[in-house]
């Protein structure tokens, strides 16, 4: 089950700031909720590894039999099993939506992708977890855009700088997918390779 509760509760657990209002929560209080919070305990090797399984869960917005698949699939793939995970999750439609500001979180990039605001090569896609190719147009739907998310949408991608692997044009409402990012171009802080040993138990 997708987790529903406070956000900002998930990043002092994970100590990684997906919002403004994350950032400004961890800077109070850097450390887990509750009573034992702040405290010492020692978090055993398979504890460590679950911890930052959950972490990418969490961040990508994706359930535990899609995450495996994810993991099942970049195995398969030649190169680091790691940032070949890592790639899959930045192709999801809805994270590249992120990517390219047409949202300002995944979550509601998520939201707005299920809710048809998005076609792919001019095609109407409704499904976040839809996985984007290189060379993929991603466009704001045209009967959507004289929504009122649309014209405060245009307003705040006036200064946008997105990533180097995906491409915006701000006037049009219009992305591109370049390329599949590098593991620095992802600017991620999740560690794949206790992912890999979790996996590998």
């Amino acid at each position: 089950m997708r987790y529903t509760g406070p956000k900002v509760k998930k990043a002092r657990k994970f100590g990684e700031a997906i919002t403004a209002k994350d950032v400004k929560a961890l800077m109070k209080r850097n450390y887990p909720p509750g009573q034992h919070g702040q405290g010492k305990g020692r978090v055993s090797e398979y504890g460590t590894q679950l911890k930052e399984k959950q972490k990418a869960k969490w961040t990508y917005g994706v359930l535990e039999k899609q995450f495996r698949k994810y993991f099942e699939e970049a195995s398969k793939k030649k190169g680091i099993t790691g940032d070949a995970l890592l790639q899959i999750l930045e192709s999801r439609l809805d994270n590249v939506v992120y990517r390219l500001s047409l949202a300002e979180t995944r979550a509601q990039a998520r939201q707005i992708v299920s809710h048809g605001f998005i076609t792919v090569n001019g095609k109407n896609v409704n499904i976040p977890s839809y996985l984007t190719k290189v060379g993929d147009s991603i466009s704001i739907r045209e009967a959507k855009r004289k929504s009122k998310y649309v014209d405060i949408l245009k307003a705040k991608l006036k200064n946008v700088k997105t990533q180097e692997w995906v491409s915006l044009n701000e006037d049009q409402l219009t992305g591109k997918v370049l390329s599949l990012p590098t593991a620095e171009q992802m600017e991620n802080k999740i560690n794949t390779q206790l992912i890999v040993e979790l996996y590998s138990r």
